[in-house]
């Protein structure tokens, strides 16, 4: 949509998605953009408004600086049938271990909650997998654009071309730098209904334990002197998968709730 005011831009989806907010001319258009997808996640806990390339904003590194950063097709992991689920869910209930990893899965993160969105913060619940060594890669953008190989905890490898100049390390010297599990997989749990029974939430745990196994959507995250985070942008999404199913281990994963600037 065309308008003449920039502040116009979010305004005008206000009644889409029905928001009620203040009209606030002056305030630009990121902030108008930032306030209207503040309200859409708080309200609903959907976190797809994550799910964007390009630059971040003013208002919160999590959220686009511009609404076209949703014109590229968002991520859509790889088709897995029901049958296929099944077939998993069944292998890994014969593994003792899986098990009882499957349920601290479902329990912890039914305890984390869904995300909270309030004065440009945003707490999100995730599985965290710290970084260990960031490299440039030669075959960059060039000046405008750094590829970088990523390699994080439990993580197969991965490159991530961003504007951000990041700073580079080894598993000698590591830093507060994190990729997060954002996608709504790991968020689905408050759409069960409520009270399951003790095999219903074994299976819901061992289900989610056969989805972070393929690939995921994560944010790259680095963290503030205050302990707050701020998320890199980059201009393709980032799509990370665990190197092995083996390494699934809740005792040995950082699930938790970061908050993000």
């Amino acid at each position: 949509r065309v308008t003449t005011l920039q502040e116009d831009i979010a305004y005008s989806l206000f009644g889409i998605f029905g928001v009620h907010l203040p009209v606030i001319y002056g305030e630009k258009r990121q902030n108008a953009l930032g306030r209207l997808l503040q309200e859409i996640i708080a309200h609903s806990g959907d976190i797809s408004a994550l799910d964007w390339v390009g630059q971040s904003s003013n208002f919160n590194s999590c959220l686009p600086a511009e609404i076209f950063s949703y014109k590229a097709l968002p991520y859509t992991p790889p088709s897995l049938s029901e049958h296929d689920m099944q077939t998993s869910v069944s292998t890994l209930r014969n593994n003792i271990v899986a098990v009882e990893s499957a349920s601290k899965l479902y329990a912890t993160l039914e305890n984390l909650g869904v995300p909270r969105f309030a004065n440009a913060r945003l707490q999100l619940p995730c599985i965290a997998f710290p970084l260990t060594e960031i490299r440039q890669s030669t075959g960059g953008d060039g000046d405008e654009y750094f590829t970088y190989e990523v390699k994080a905890d439990r993580l197969q490898d991965l490159l991530v071309t961003t504007k951000d100049k990041l700073v580079q390390f080894s598993p000698a010297k590591r830093t507060r730098q994190t990729l997060a599990d954002f996608t709504d997989e790991s968020q689905s749990v408050d759409d069960w209904p409520d009270e399951p029974g003790d095999d219903e939430l074994v299976a819901r745990g061992l289900r989610l334990l056969v989805r972070l196994s393929r690939p995921f959507g994560a944010l790259l995250l680095a963290q503030q002197r205050g302990g707050e985070y701020r998320r890199i942008a980059s201009d393709k999404e980032i799509i990370a998968q665990v190197s092995d199913i083996a390494s699934v281990n809740v005792d040995m994963m950082d699930i938790r709730t970061l908050e993000i600037l």
